[in-house]
């Protein structure tokens, strides 16, 4: 890898594409940035939001609901999974297995299917929770997914608890949860979400009356519609999108089969990093004041109430945090409290993320230590090889972070990730990516979807969503209308009495 490429028409010799089940290079061609980890380390401790800036609202983008965020790390489970640790050395990306198919399929939800995987799926003569079906009672359709229940918890009407609701992913004794990718059960968000698509695939299959292929083909069409024209379109420039779609792809080829760029993996589809919040309004009952809430959502506590990230000992998930999705989607208002936005995507990132469970290093240290040992180009070099201007010295120096870059010597060889988030920051005030992180996260989703042989844009490139929606369109927050379980919270179906007080002693 020497020097770099003027082209904006570049395609890696024959021998460099690649199988699928790798990742690989967009820009084999381009040396690695010249950095050291110490700076870079340094760069990565700089990049933490400013003290109080979780309430305000001047760092919230006003165009990306959170709800995206975690829509976003779903679909990265969808598309990689390196179990591997990360070693003290450069790596040769080939040499990695990508354990996910490079393909937008769902693979995280539907496993191998029902008759490989059917612990995922209910047994006949069971309901969606595992229950028995109650005499003559109409059985499931084969290929329903299992469903958790939560435990029945108070609500803030003391005559009341909330019922044990299907709103749990389904957990074994140990409190994990078994579903397709263990991953989507590391924060609660993302385990709604989950549990958001498994009730999506029921849905479909029980009501369109369908054979279990074809109730997923409809499940994954229109997952792959909302990525491309709801998820994509909000975070990348949507004439840059619409150029892939018109004109082709410019520098993401395979050959037969796609493969993962780490480019893609590695730096521009790490911008949800600065998406998370510190906080969330979750629910009737947790978010910032006022009224009665019990306490506020914060990002710590959405990963106790998972099995993954916690000892399990909250678990099933106490039905009063099932989640209100009015309060991360576009959707009615909610009762009380607001809409979640997410951050701006800028070098900036939560607090939270700097102090991990794990008691490792930051997240923007990790990631900017991964981009070496991965012999990442400089942003510089891809923005070159794209033929896309450069951001300028001055540019690249705004802000405390930006400050630290310049003293670390990494303005004019930066970081792919972090100039990504600072292109987003300088060009689009942070509301969606630049022209270089852009033009990357659009060709590798379209190009996972036209080197799939089952997607639509492979078998019917004008097809239109076929479920209820606005006119030729189908979003995320359509797919929650559909499945009809927006705020269990606060559904009066959901109540049943308080058990009685113990006796006094």
């Amino acid at each position: 890898m020497h020097g770099s490429l003027n082209r904006s028409n570049f395609v890696p010799p024959r021998g460099l594409q690649l199988q699928s089940g790798r990742f690989g290079r967009m820009f084999p061609h381009l040396s690695k940035l010249n950095a050291t980890a110490d700076a870079v380390t340094a760069l990565g401790n700089s990049m933490k939001e400013p003290d109080g800036a979780e309430n305000d609202p001047t760092f919230d983008n006003p165009d990306i609901p959170s709800g995206f965020t975690y829509l976003g790390q779903f679909v990265d489970h969808d598309i990689t999974f390196d179990p591997t640790s990360l070693p003290e050395r450069d790596i040769d990306p080939q040499a990695v297995h990508n354990f996910r198919t490079p393909k937008l399929d769902l693979d995280n939800l539907y496993g191998l299917g029902p008759d490989d995987e059917p612990y995922l799926y209910v047994r006949d003569g069971q309901d969606q929770v595992g229950d028995p079906l109650p005499p003559g009672a109409r059985p499931l359709p084969h290929g329903t997914f299992l469903l958790g229940k939560c435990r029945p918890s108070p609500s803030l009407d003391p005559k009341f608890f909330i019922d044990a609701i299907p709103n749990d992913l389904p957990r074994v004794v140990n409190k994990f949860a078994t579903i397709g990718d263990p991953r989507n059960d590391e924060n609660l968000v993302v385990a709604q979400l989950h549990l958001a698509m498994l009730k999506f695939h029921n849905k479909v299959l029980a009501s369109q009356g369908l054979s279990f292929d074809d109730a997923r083909r409809i499940v994954t069409w229109h997952y792959q519609w909302i990525l491309v024209h709801d998820f994509v379109k909000r975070i990348v420039d949507p004439a840059v999108l619409d150029d892939v779609l018109v004109n082709g792809r410019q520098f993401y080829h395979f050959g037969v089969d796609p493969f993962i760029p780490v480019e893609f993996s590695s730096a521009a589809y790490r911008l949800g990093h600065s998406m998370v919040r510190s906080e969330y309004d979750h629910n009737i009952n947790f978010g910032p004041p006022p009224g009665q809430r019990l306490f506020n959502a914060k990002l710590e506590t959405l990963f106790r109430f998972t099995g993954r990230s916690s000892d399990g000992s909250l678990m099933p998930l106490p039905s009063d945090w099932a989640i209100d999705w009015q309060r991360f989607f576009e959707l009615s208002q909610p009762s009380t409290g607001r809409r979640n936005q997410s951050r701006l995507i800028d070098p900036l990132i939560a607090s939270p993320l700097f102090n991990l469970p794990d008691g490792g290093p930051p997240l923007p240290v990790r990631n900017l230590i991964r981009g070496l040992r991965f012999e990442l180009p400089s942003g510089q070099s891809v923005a070159t090889a794209m033929s896309i201007p450069r951001l300028t010295t001055k540019e690249i120096s705004q802000g405390p972070d930006g400050a630290e870059a310049a003293a670390q010597g990494l303005v004019d060889q930066t970081p792919l990730w972090y100039y990504i988030l600072k292109e987003a920051q300088v060009h689009a005030d942070g509301k969606h990516l630049g022209a270089v992180g852009s033009r990357i996260v659009a060709e590798v989703f379209i190009g996972l979807l036209q080197g799939d042989p089952h997607s639509y844009l492979s078998q019917a490139p004008n097809w239109k969503p076929t479920l209820p929606g606005a006119a030729g369109e189908f979003t995320f927050a359509d797919l929650l209308k559909f499945v009809g379980d927006i705020n269990p919270v606060e559904d009066p179906a959901n109540r049943i009495p308080a058990p009685p007080k113990p006796p006094a002693p």
